[in-house]
């Protein structure tokens, strides 16, 4: 059962549902709060009143089989994006690497129903693609680099990009299996990483998953 916009539920002016009409139906996903006071979350309307735990659980049973990997090292303001960007695409996990504390506000609260990892080093990251069927594809705009809009991208790829301004550390190019650029065509050399990141999503989207079926 669904609930994403009961008839009777009053719709809010900015973002989601009233509260819900009584009587309330009877699903264990939903959230009794939720329903007493409406649900507020920047959420798809299928998933309006459902708890947390039970968002996740039913993502999981969808998720694609791409992960996505962040250098960490200055805290860029970029990691909450991505963090964003690969919910939206429904990524099997993102993995920050490098410090463990990362700013969070660009996120917007979808990490409550992304799963998130930390390695310490990228040595460590090549360690856990490996025990993980992982093939690391590095994102940057590097002499030699294949160009991502030709380059078929393994279906258990993990995506991996750097810190704003300064692209990737040598050691995380070290592990990577390849190295994709994205096309350019303007006077800047690079692009944000926030927004590189979704581009390389999409194209894994692109090649190996189907449109949503909702």
């Amino acid at each position: 059962m669904q609930v994403p916009s009961p008839e009777g539920a009053e719709p809010l002016d900015d973002v989601g549902v009233g509260p819900h009409p009584q009587p309330w139906p009877d699903d264990p996903r939903l959230d009794p709060e939720l329903l007493r006071t409406g649900d507020r979350r920047n959420v798809a309307d299928r998933y309006r009143y459902w708890r947390v735990e039970a968002i996740v659980a039913d993502l999981d049973g969808q998720r694609h089989d791409f992960a996505v990997a962040i250098e960490n090292w200055r805290h860029d303001l970029n990691i909450g994006t991505v963090v964003r960007t690969a919910n939206a695409f429904l990524a099997r996990e993102v993995i920050i690497v490098g410090k463990r504390r990362w700013n969070r506000r660009g996120a917007m609260v979808t990490d409550r129903y992304q799963h998130l990892r930390h390695v310490a080093s990228a040595a460590d990251l090549a360690d856990y693609a490996g025990e993980a069927g992982y093939a690391i594809v590095a994102i940057d705009n590097l002499p030699g680099a294949v160009a991502l809009e030709t380059f078929a991208l393994p279906r258990h790829a993990l995506l991996l990009f750097g810190q704003e301004g300064t692209g990737l550390t040598p050691e995380a190019r070290a592990v990577a299996t390849a190295v994709c650029s994205i096309a350019q065509y303007g006077s800047t050399r690079s692009i944000n990483a926030g927004v590189a990141a979704g581009i390389a999503m999409h194209a894994w989207i692109r090649q190996h998953a189907e449109p949503p079926a909702h």
